[in-house]
């Protein structure tokens, strides 16, 4: 599970708010049945952003967890 955030914030703050987020979305699917052994977390912070740009609409897209294979 990789967690991202916006821009807004320092790095050391993005890269801890992406690892919460990432954590939180692999306890929720833990609490579903996924093996918690199957699942690892990753904190990009602010890195890999999904929208360009710099307002609501931007950061928006860039505050998430996204699911991926390994």
């Amino acid at each position: 599970v990789e967690g991202h955030c916006d821009e807004r914030g320092d790095e050391e703050y993005n890269l801890a708010l992406g690892e919460r987020r990432a954590n939180s979305v692999k306890s929720y699917l833990v609490d579903l049945g996924v093996a918690s052994g199957n699942l690892g977390t990753i904190s990009y912070g602010e890195s890999k952003p999904a929208a360009g740009g710099q307002d609501e609409s931007a950061w928006q897209w860039n505050r998430r967890a996204a699911v991926t294979a390994r």
